[in-house]
């Protein structure tokens, strides 16, 4: 089990990310917002449009990475945060340092990319 100082130690990278995140999302925001500027060219537009569809798609993965982040913040909260969710032993501080909102050991987590690997996924 974690003592404290440690959990504040991954609340705090954990609230740190989440607010990054959130900052660049509004800045993506404000620009599209801003964005409306006229496109004679068709290539130009194009260009433009692609990039919007980059960026839009860059910043739905951020707010998935926003979820997974605030549920970490609540496993934190209830107790449970660095269990492994398959087989509920600890996860390694250097596991969670490298991706705090992981919810499995690296043992369990490689055992399920080799299962999805083998059906396909």
């Amino acid at each position: 089990m974690m003592d404290e100082k440690t959990l504040e130690h991954f609340r705090s990278k954990l609230t740190a990310w989440k607010q990054d995140l959130l900052r660049e999302a509004r800045r993506s925001l404000n620009e599209l917002e801003q964005d409306t500027d006229y496109y004679p060219d068709i290539a130009d537009r194009a260009t433009f449009e692609s990039e919007m569809d980059f960026e839009l798609r860059l910043r739905d993965r951020e707010r998935k990475l926003i979820n997974k982040i605030d549920k970490a913040l609540e496993r934190i909260d209830n107790g449970s945060y660095g269990m492994c969710d398959a087989c509920g032993d600890e996860i390694a501080e250097a596991r969670l340092e490298m991706r705090p909102v992981t919810t499995y050991c690296i043992e369990c987590k490689t055992r399920q990319e080799q299962e999805e690997k083998l059906r396909g996924e």
